[in-house]
């Protein structure tokens, strides 16, 4: 078997080597989440069925680049890999497909004047932006993803000890980290009460100040997108603002209602968050915006200013009445299993160690538009 890592695949896309990543799953499949800038090729029925049909069909393929096959689960791509080396090509499989594509994360630095660094840790494969502050040897974790290996590995490598892990809410899309984190190094994880249903974690409110080293950071409870999300705000020079506002959206307002988890309805979401966005805009307009999603496949730092965002972020520039209509009648599709996931991270439901990748796989859905 002739394979490629994940990893490796995705540092070779970022330095713009000259690799032709091919998937040959169905389109409707391809369309809904890929690797960006592959190609599709739909030649997943001829693998299973006949691979003869599908020499004709790949034999197309340009002849002078390395080609990397991807499908679901690195199965059917590895067929594909065979009848391409048959035909002379240099080939080789994405290890696990999609759902190894789904596991890469990447970090670097934000630029900030903070008194520390703060790290922006990106999951291109899903759309998520988690963040790990350090200062004065103490670091804290916000929105950590379920593989926890990837902020651990950072915090050691600043010498620092984690204090404290944070959620920005109950996220939808993927599985939060944080309880697991937080239990694993014996410190405090904190999520707002009214997303923390059934979790044992320790309740952040509105206006709550906490220090990381010499870093200040404010609690700011911003509902909308859930009853519990909240923002940070680290000393006005950073705005860590979850699912409540990104760079050109701002969050959905349905999926609690959806979930079953809340007792809202859609246009008194809307108008909730409508009322948590006047309060960050009250902000600094040189405050960086970090959310905890992007909806491309994010190479970090993905950044921006308060008033970038405010040039940028069409949403910002409606009345009450207008984004309330557009955001209650305008639902794009669904997260993929966002029931399960939203009851996993409130406590209601518990998912073994070994579905959480596949229950969190595809693309993410958490911005309005």
């Amino acid at each position: 078997m002739t394979e490629i890592s994940p990893t490796e695949l995705g540092d070779r896309l970022r330095d713009d080597e000259d690799v032709l990543v091919l998937d040959i799953r169905h389109r409707d499949d391809y369309e809904e989440w890929h690797v960006p800038d592959s190609v599709n090729v739909d030649v997943y029925d001829d693998l299973t069925a006949d691979t003869e049909a599908a020499k004709e069909t790949l034999a197309a393929l340009p002849e002078d680049r390395e080609i990397v096959t991807v499908c679901a689960a690195g199965v059917i791509s590895q067929t594909a890999t065979d009848v391409l080396r048959e035909l002379g090509y240099d080939a080789e499989t994405l290890a696990d497909g999609m759902n190894g594509w789904s596991r890469v994360h990447r970090s670097d630095p934000v630029p900030t004047d903070l008194d520390g660094t703060l790290v922006q840790v990106a999951r291109p494969g899903k759309g998520c932006l988690s963040h790990v502050l350090i200062s004065d040897g103490e670091a804290a974790v916000f929105d950590p993803s379920h593989y926890l290996e990837e902020y651990e590995g950072i915090i050691d490598d600043h010498d620092a000890d984690l204090v404290g892990v944070f959620d920005t809410h109950a996220h939808a899309d993927h599985v939060s980290g944080g309880a697991d984190l937080a239990e694993r190094h014996g410190v405090p994880y904190h999520l707002h009460p009214n997303d923390a249903l059934e979790i044992d974690a320790n309740p952040i409110e509105d206006g709550d100040a906490i220090e990381i080293g010499s870093v200040d950071v404010e609690v700011i409870h911003t509902p909308g997108h859930s009853e519990g999300s909240v923002s940070f705000d680290l000393e006005g020079e950073a705005l860590l603002t979850g699912d409540t506002l990104f760079h050109e959206s701002v969050g959905r307002v349905e999926l609690g209602v959806e979930a079953g988890l809340e007792g809202s309805d859609v246009e008194g979401n809307a108008a909730t968050l409508y009322e948590s966005l006047q309060r960050l805009l009250d902000r600094p307009d040189d405050a960086v915006i970090l959310p905890a999603h992007d909806p491309g496949s994010p190479e970090p730092p993905v950044t921006a200013t308060l008033a970038e965002v405010r040039e940028q972020n069409e949403d910002l520039g409606r009345d009450r009445d207008e984004f309330v209509e557009t955001l209650a009648s305008d639902i794009p599709d669904h997260p993929p299993n966002f029931e399960r996931v939203k009851r996993t991270n409130v406590g209601r439901e518990d998912v073994p160690d070994e579905e959480l990748s596949e229950l969190e796989l595809g693309p993410n859905r958490c911005a309005a538009e």
